[in-house]
């Protein structure tokens, strides 16, 4: 694992990278500065715990690059995937805010750069800057918007669930190009945890929308020619 100190190289590639995230945008420089005295990037390969349940939490992540899926386990021992995150996400800053474990495991799906912010740090910077503290309820009112769409969705057939995961990631972490919207070709499995189906299920509803030109996925990527005609496959 690599470490980068950015407070040695303040204005070093991966700092940089890391201020890109939406959180930091208009901030005054100086709280910016302050704030980012201590953070620390670490590269982290595929398929790697970075937090488990229970944990304390001492520091807030910037997601750099790469892909974390957020998960937990229901009455049953069952693993249940709450979210996935990707670039220019953050997470762990409700444990730095409540003080309190965390409740939940967050784990790599694919090599991951992330910014370790120390969560003192992170809670000054919400506390004297009203603008971050703006930006932390918006991130939070975007989680729960997600959240009770996967709700109401939890009735609706098959083929709109698993629409709705695909647009949900390409919402959050889509990439524009000349074929569509972009988005990792996730294993079977998180779809299936992330929409409550079951993996067989979700292969079949990923070949009957690649039947019909809705999706295209090669061995990384998964695309989406027309985001607003997957849409409406929704019920």
């Amino acid at each position: 694992m690599d470490d980068w100190h950015f407070s040695r190289e303040p204005q070093s590639e991966i700092i940089q990278m890391t201020l890109a995230n939406p959180f930091f945008k208009a901030l005054p420089a100086e709280a910016i500065e302050k704030a980012t005295a201590h953070i620390v990037g670490r590269q982290h390969p595929a398929n790697q715990v970075i937090l488990l349940e229970n944990d304390w939490g001492s520091s807030v992540y910037f997601i750099v690059d790469g892909w974390v899926k957020i998960r937990t386990y229901n009455l049953e021992g069952k693993e249940v995937t709450l979210n996935i995150l990707g670039k220019g996400e953050i997470f762990g800053e409700m444990a730095a805010l409540d003080e309190v474990p965390r409740s939940t495991d967050v784990i790599t799906l694919v090599p991951t750069l992330i910014g370790n912010m120390p969560a003192q740090d992170f809670v000054e910077l919400i506390s004297t800057e009203p603008l971050a503290g703006i930006r932390l309820a918006q991130l939070m009112g975007r989680r729960l918007r997600q959240v009770n769409r996967r709700l109401r969705l939890r009735e609706s057939d098959s083929t709109s669930r698993v629409a709705d995961i695909l647009l949900f990631l390409a919402e959050g972490q889509g990439k524009l190009s000349d074929q569509g919207t972009q988005i990792p070709n996730l294993p079977h499995r998180e779809l299936s945890g992330l929409s409550g189906l079951a993996r067989e299920t979700v292969t079949r509803v990923l070949s009957k929308l690649e039947k019909k030109g809705l999706i295209h996925r090669d061995r990384d990527l998964l695309n989406i020619p027309d985001v607003h005609a997957l849409e409406r496959m929704l019920v």
